[in-house]
């Protein structure tokens, strides 16, 4: 067995003819920071050149968390203390998950626990999704004053009808069965038996057939079953027409009523500003590739970094912890459409390239 290590926090073994890539920050909810990045990145350009690997595969330490999300708190500290460049973490971060989803050889997530933010970008833009039965996908990011990044325009806008939305605005948990009944994932395989496909992968000349034969289908999916009433809703043309007709529909005696007064009640708490740039986002998202909605990403990042939601957001969340966060504008009605056109110009230190 030969192992490289380039930091503590991401292992690497080859197995025969598998890359295994290992996230090993348990205690940090395998919450992913720049060196990691750039060793995950490196790597994967070292087994897609070696001939001998077949197959990589990702997967994380710990029983909580796959990976639930981006340093973030790194980022506001750099903030506090004044530094610049606070864009270059994000700048190799989507480089990465464009580099995942362009692999040139099967690349395989094993996922148990939470997968959230910047795990979703490792995983979800790879071309195996493989959830155990603690599986919980979210992208949280418009509680916090942010957006769906990391590529989620390009692979939340391709799920059944307005689900992507959904997902991107109200930041719904998804479990296991409902991320692979919107295709989220690829398979579904309990973590008893990660050991055992590990094991299979490493000598695999098939590795679709390989995962489908440990793939044990799930319930169905409850999301799914709603989709009508979230279609119907999140097509809706501006973030106060979902609010309003999701308000309205809890007032009503149907089986939809507290789903949509659940759904109005966790948009109310998000950040307005971020509401509106994740539907607009969305909406942009249709027809683009991944690069394309990447550089989009990047140009609403770059932007948001230089103003005070995000930091307001992490604040509530992680630093005061109070969740009271104090948003500016505080209302939907208060966003102005012409500052929200803005975040989608091209930034003053130039656009994400490849």
């Amino acid at each position: 067995m030969n192992t490289t290590t380039m930091t503590d926090d991401i292992l690497f073994e080859t197995r025969q003819g598998l890359g295994l890539a290992v996230l090993n920050r348990p205690r940090a909810l395998n919450a992913l920071n720049h060196n990691m990045v750039k060793a995950l990145s490196a790597q994967l350009e070292l087994w897609a050149e070696d001939p001998a690997i077949r197959v990589v595969c990702l997967t994380a330490a710990g029983e909580k968390a796959f990976c639930a999300g981006g340093d973030i708190r790194a980022v506001y500290d750099g903030r506090m203390a004044g530094e610049t460049g606070l864009t270059a973490f994000f700048h190799d971060e989507y480089r990465l998950n464009d580099r995942i989803a362009r692999f040139p050889k099967p690349y395989v997530s094993l996922i148990d626990g939470i997968v959230m933010g910047g795990g979703a970008g490792l995983s979800m833009n790879g071309a195996y999704r493989v959830g155990a039965e603690r599986t919980l996908f979210s992208m949280p990011e418009t509680g916090i004053g942010f957006f769906p990044d990391v590529g989620a325009s390009h692979f939340l806008s391709r799920l059944p009808g307005q689900i992507g939305l959904y997902c991107a605005m109200t930041a719904a948990r998804i479990m296991q069965a409902d991320a692979f009944g919107v295709g989220l994932l690829t398979h579904t395989v309990p973590r008893a038996s990660f050991p055992d496909l590990l094991e299979a992968l490493e000598t695999s000349e098939d590795v679709p057939a390989t995962l489908d034969a440990f793939h044990k289908a799930p319930a169905g999916s409850g999301l799914m079953a709603r989709q009508p009433m979230i279609d119907k809703i999140f097509a809706g043309a501006t973030a106060e027409k979902i609010l309003g007709d999701l308000d309205k529909l809890s007032e009503k005696s149907s089986r939809d009523a507290t789903a949509a007064k659940i759904m109005a009640e966790t948009l109310v708490e998000k950040s307005p500003t971020s509401l509106k740039i994740t539907l607009e986002q969305m909406r942009r998202a249709k027809g683009k590739d991944l690069r394309e909605c990447l550089v989009m990403e990047y140009r609403i990042l770059s932007h948001i970094l230089e103003g005070t939601e995000f930091y307001e957001g992490v604040r509530s969340v992680l630093i005061d912890k109070d969740h009271a966060p104090k948003w500016s504008p505080p209302i939907l009605e208060e966003v102005d459409s012409a500052d929200i056109a803005a975040y989608f110009e091209e930034p003053a230190g130039g656009d994400l390239t490849f």
